[in-house]
């Protein structure tokens, strides 16, 4: 989990590759943005595509913009070869794995996605902006609104019906266990805690790595194999 920035003579623990707003539309529109996918990873991007449009448009927020810049950022470092955050190994690893189904693909995307990158891109967008996390709480009430609309789609595509669903399938147990809601608070007391870390980056780095393995563990067991 990087991110480089400074408030004065503050400097933070910085983030991989910024992408920038030019970049994230770019990947938006990327030649394979709709193109079918034989992989997991693929059923989080196109429902992704479909519910965030163009997130580096004009009209974008820079808590949007960043966001976008986040999960964007990931997907190239698995193109290019390296290692993801550890919120986002799972699913990349287990991307063409016969015994997960697409739901757990899209939920374990939403998990990486609000978990790791929502708290950074919180930090993101205050740094760029020289503001406080409480300027940007509006903003990320609003960015959960649609990662909830992100969730109901994936949720509507991708679970079975409920007559094909019985209430002993572990699917219908994972539906259960797993909260948007309580993922997204927990990601706005995390984007605090490393704001106030941000004069101590050790310590601001430890709770980085520590939070990112503790979505990435989250994130394989949402992707647990039932067959």
């Amino acid at each position: 989990m990087a991110l480089t920035g400074q408030i004065g003579t503050v400097t933070v623990e910085a983030r991989p590759g910024a992408a920038g707003a030019d970049r994230v539309l770019a990947q938006t529109r990327a030649p394979d943005a709709d193109r079918p996918h034989p992989d997991g990873a693929a059923v989080f991007h196109r429902a992704y595509l479909a519910v965030a449009g163009e997130p580096a448009a004009p009209t974008a927020s820079a808590l949007e913009t960043r966001l976008a810049e986040r999960y964007f950022a990931a997907r190239e470092t698995v193109r290019g070869g390296h290692r993801p955050p550890a919120a986002w190994r799972p699913l990349f690893q287990f991307r063409r794995h016969p015994g997960v189904r697409p739901l757990q693909f899209g939920l374990a995307g939403i998990n990486a996605h609000v978990g790791h990158d929502l708290p950074l891109a919180v930090v993101d967008a205050c740094l760029a902006l020289g503001c406080e996390p409480a300027a940007v709480e509006g903003e990320f009430e609003r960015v959960g609104d649609r990662l909830l609309a992100l969730e109901e789609r994936i949720v509507e595509d991708l679970a079975p019906g409920p007559d094909l669903l019985h209430v002993t399938d572990p699917l219908a147990h994972l539906l259960g266990v797993w909260s948007l809601e309580r993922a997204r608070d927990t990601a706005w007391s995390a984007a605090r805690v490393l704001w106030s870390l941000r004069e101590l980056p050790d310590l601001a780095a430890e709770f980085s790595r520590r939070t990112d393995a503790g979505v990435g563990l989250v994130g394989r067991c949402l992707l647990t194999p039932w067959r």
